[in-house]
């Protein structure tokens, strides 16, 4: 898929740097915000703020150089933007606890301003599983089955929206599913583990219709090798999740298990 766009060497850089700043910016205010909190209260951990980096960095990587620049003609390119933009940076910065860090580093009357807005009704369904299952995958099978894919390589906003899209529908997907942050809407272990299976099972099956059934324009050789890299590297992801939410259930359900028999 050639659109015949060149740009100046010029061009590409200062195109490069302005959509850098705001990745920048996110990972200086991240970093500000963990010294801030760790005079006021224990360290931040160090830790946190390398897995945020490491995210933010994943995101960049899909938007800025030379992946995001052969995504527009290389679907094997755009599959790796996806993993990167989709799953690998929700997934870093979900751990990173951002709310957690925010809530600690805001003045008391606004943290409390902030803790009503995550209690409130619209974060009640981004909260929800059930609902970021269908709009995060639901929404990649819409884009890969329909000519939505080929649309957006000729339109900028489209482009930029089904990107903003898929990084917001990945993370509220990974936070629903793990709760390393507060939440007030918790929803069960099994509830949650059922929603996760069902999702990487649509996302699974996706990856192997793009094999046998390339999208508008995409060449069958490209098709192939970019659905086998979404269902491998979509599984090495996953794993990750997994294990995060299985060690947090066996955390919840040790002490029951240990507890003495009255």
């Amino acid at each position: 898929m050639n659109h015949g766009t060149h740009h100046s060497p010029a061009d590409t850089g200062m195109t490069d740097l302005l959509l850098s700043l705001p990745f920048i910016l996110l990972i200086v205010t991240y970093i500000a915000a963990a010294a801030l909190s760790s005079r006021r209260y224990k360290s931040w951990p160090v830790y946190r703020t390398v897995l945020w980096m490491g995210g933010v960095l994943s995101a960049a990587l899909a938007i800025v150089g030379p992946i995001a620049e052969q995504a527009h003609t290389d679907f094997v390119a755009h599959m790796a933007g996806h993993l990167l933009l989709g799953m690998l940076s929700p997934l870093l910065m979900v751990l990173s606890a951002p709310m957690t860090l925010l809530l600690r580093t805001l003045p008391v009357t606004i943290a409390r301003r902030v803790s009503r807005v995550l209690k409130s009704p619209p974060l009640r369904v981004l909260t929800d599983p059930v609902i970021m299952s269908i709009l995060n995958v639901g929404g990649l099978w819409v884009l890969y089955t329909t000519n939505l894919y080929a649309a957006m390589h000729e339109n900028i906003f489209l482009y930029a929206f089904i990107h903003l899209h898929v990084f917001l529908a990945g993370y509220f997907f990974t936070a629903s599913i793990i709760y390393i942050d507060p939440a007030p809407h918790r929803l069960s272990f099994v509830y949650r583990s059922v929603v996760l299976i069902i999702a990487l099972a649509g996302h699974s099956i996706l990856s192997k219709y793009i094999y046998a059934y390339p999208p508008a324009g995409v060449p069958a050789s490209q098709a192939e090798s970019g659905g086998m890299l979404m269902y491998y590297g979509g599984d090495a992801v996953d794993l990750v999740l997994i294990f995060v939410l299985c060690l947090h259930w066996y955390k919840a359900a040790r002490p029951r298990e240990l507890a003495p028999a009255s």
